[in-house]
């Protein structure tokens, strides 16, 4: 941990008091130099997170002391107590929104939203599978999914604890729960191996900040809108988490490069 001094608040400048911070995958990789996104050094680590704002700029229009905002995109450095950012990098939520949730709100729930969006028409009643069910964005798949009425069938690895993590999953609405092992029996291999060749199964990648770099700030608040609305509803809650104060970060990190972690490390800043 370092003491730094904040800048001068700038024209179009907001001074932020953080509140929570997860520590996810990326933030590791870009700690660790691997990330295809890398902030120039020294910087502070974090993509994403929940702040409210304690001061703005003269020229600030849509933020006022008091909003709770959330970064509109990935690199902000969101490991610290107060930072000082351009309004523009900033997106508002709702101050009802629970503060896990929010601080877990830009990456995870995004990605789900738009695989579930982006690639195939889905209606009520369709389905999908996935792998890492038990994952941030899984669980975020799990959920947006129950709430447009789309069925979900989900794969995790065996492990010491997998009762409880069924029972977790299928409470978070998944419509089946399925390990590993049993997709490798040969009658299940045969299915997805047909399915490759005579459905058009295609594979394609994502990543949500190629995603935010090819649309503009309102289609990203577009969605936050409508995932802080689920939030609401009931329909999207936080991930499973463990809060750790920002002088644990040490341990918090070290716990979130543990296998099997279904615990989303959340630093309270």
């Amino acid at each position: 941990l370092k003491e730094l001094e904040l800048p001068a608040l700038g024209h179009s400048d907001v001074l932020i008091k953080m509140l929570a911070a997860p520590i996810n995958p990326a933030d590791i990789n870009m700690i660790q130099g691997t990330y295809a996104l890398l902030a120039p050094l020294p910087a502070v680590a974090g993509n994403e997170g929940v702040g409210r704002v304690l001061e703005v700029g003269p020229g600030v229009v849509a933020l006022s002391p008091g909003d709770c905002i959330i970064p509109a995109d990935a690199g902000l450095g969101t490991w610290r107590t107060h930072a000082v950012l351009p309004e523009h990098s900033l997106l508002r939520v709702p101050g009802d929104i629970p503060l896990l949730c929010a601080a877990t709100l830009g990456v995870n729930p995004c990605t789900a939203f738009r695989m579930l969006s982006d690639f195939e028409s889905l209606a009520p009643g369709d389905s999908v599978i996935q792998n890492a069910a038990n994952s941030g964005v899984g669980q975020a798949v799990i959920q947006i999914a129950k709430a447009m009425g789309i069925r979900s069938i989900n794969v995790v690895r065996d492990r010491p604890d997998l009762p409880q993590l069924v029972e977790r999953l299928l409470a978070l609405g998944a419509d089946h729960v399925v390990t590993e092992d049993a997709l490798r029996k040969p009658e299940m291999k045969e299915i997805f191996k047909s399915a490759f060749i005579f459905r058009d199964v295609r594979l394609r990648g994502f990543w949500m900040t190629q995603w935010k770099k090819e649309h503009d700030k309102q289609s990203m608040a577009s969605m936050v809108d409508t995932l802080c609305q689920m939030v609401q509803k009931g329909q999207l809650s936080a991930p499973a988490c463990t809060a750790v104060p920002l002088e644990e970060f040490r341990e918090a990190v070290a716990a979130s490069m543990q296998p099997f972690t279904s615990s989303k490390q959340i630093l309270l800043l």
